[in-house]
């Protein structure tokens, strides 16, 4: 799902009300550019993945003075907080996402766009053992696709 500034006060003023809420939840302080960059990510209600360098660019479309390094900063803050989670494909692109439970994803190629896919179609029936003093702490399936 895209990100867009919102321009309309009042809907500019009730994501920035859910994204402090957002914040709130996980005991985050709301500083100005959090909040803006939280109204972003769950103002409208939706769960979203973004890049970092997608949302800086929706930051600045709406006019907030952040640099691309805050708001990298902040995303990472929000993935420790609990608010996010990170998602990695190919070992280097980072994406974030804003749904917190077990699910799978899809990777479109020609695009580079991560969506979820349907996790009550994805069974794992086994995973290795974990080596001797670790624990498997989670699962990330990205599943990669090409259009035909």
């Amino acid at each position: 799902m895209a990100l867009q500034a919102t321009h309309s006060d009042a809907t500019h003023d009730d994501a920035a009300e859910r994204g402090s809420r957002w914040l709130a939840q996980a005991g985050l302080r709301p500083t100005r550019q959090r909040v803006s960059l939280a109204a972003l990510l769950v103002g409208d209600g939706h769960d979203r993945h973004v890049t970092a360098e997608s949302l800086y660019a929706a930051a600045r479309d709406g006019g907030e003075q952040v640099s691309l390094a805050t708001v990298y900063n902040t995303l990472r803050a929000f993935c420790e907080a609990g608010l996010m989670q990170e998602v990695t494909v190919d070992g280097s692109k980072s994406y974030f996402d804003t749904r917190m439970d077990d699910h799978p994803h899809f990777f479109w190629e020609d695009t580079s766009e991560l969506t979820d896919a349907p996790a009550e179609e994805l069974e794992i029936t086994r995973l290795p053992k974990a080596p001797e003093g670790a624990e498997i702490a989670r699962v990330d399936v990205v599943i990669r696709l090409r259009r035909r």
